[in-house]
């Protein structure tokens, strides 16, 4: 399993998944890719998928089947790899982000891509700010102490640089006209309060991948970074029980029904309704 982490971020926020895995028998590897990952000298979104598909490879080499999972835009990221490498056994896709539309975000972010124009461009930095993509108060307390004590924490960065974002958003151009040819077997989790992405997105790739195994989990106690959150747990389990299940689900008929409480369900119409008069 090639595990990608988020934006200008690092290998720790998929640490509790990838241990999760790895004690269930599957091998995992989440790697530092150039130009994409904390500490390293930015570059476009065409050598973030250069270095994912080479990390790819690296696995298809010596694993008969390579599944690909990735959390935030390391989702995006690994759609776009499994258009270049249509043979990866299954996607796993965590917090989707294709538009940066959760209730947190700030009301200029539209106007971010063409801020990239502008003398900006090599000094401003989006700054994060409570909650964190954290639910959980004693976590998102500890973040918050690591994130006045330097620029990094177990959950990302504390600022992302305007050609990251930029760079992000061309990605997601890329992928989006694309969703339609995305056959690999996929599992999507979401959570229905991500204040980063919302639901929309998750929503968006379920109607249009052309998968014939879906599955999509929504989960209501936790925020954006849900391999860290109250209910990473889930996250883990129901992970491996897709990788299982898809490796055995060669062939067959596959319902595309979302796993969803009635609770959920409820508050899912409820949106939906809200969206309806707002429109």
């Amino acid at each position: 399993m090639l595990l990608l982490h988020g934006l200008s971020s690092s290998p720790l926020e998929l640490r509790f998944l990838a241990r999760f895995l790895h004690n269930e028998g599957f091998t995992t590897c989440a790697p530092v890719l150039d130009g994409y990952s904390a500490g390293m000298p930015e570059q476009q979104m065409e050598r973030w998928l250069d270095a994912a598909v080479a990390e790819y490879d690296a696995l298809a080499s010596r694993y008969a089947r390579v599944s690909i999972c990735g959390l935030s835009i390391g989702s995006t990221l690994a759609l776009a790899l499994a258009r270049r490498r249509p043979t990866a056994q299954a996607l796993v896709l965590l917090s989707i982000t294709l538009a940066y539309d959760g209730w947190s975000m700030p009301w200029y972010r539209f106007l971010l891509d063409w801020a990239y124009f502008t003398p900006l461009r090599k000094h401003w930095r989006y700054r994060e700010a409570a909650p964190f993509g954290l639910r959980n108060e004693a976590l998102r307390a500890k973040i918050a102490r690591a994130m006045q004590r330097s620029d990094f924490s177990e959950v990302g960065p504390s600022t992302i640089s305007l050609p990251a974002l930029h760079e992000a958003s061309r990605l997601v151009r890329w992928v989006r006209p694309q969703l339609g040819e995305i056959r690999n077997d996929c599992l999507i989790i979401h959570a229905i309060d991500d204040e980063t992405s919302s639901p929309r997105n998750a929503l968006l790739v379920a109607d249009e991948i052309d998968t014939s195994f879906l599955r999509t989990i929504w989960l209501d106690d936790s925020y954006h970074m849900i391999t860290s959150d109250n209910e990473r747990e889930v996250v883990a389990r129901e992970t491996a029980a897709f990788l299982r299940e898809s490796e055995m689900a060669s062939t067959g008929d596959h319902t595309k029904t979302p796993v969803v409480s009635k609770a959920l369900a409820r508050r899912l119409r409820q949106l939906s309704a809200l969206s309806k008069e707002r429109a």
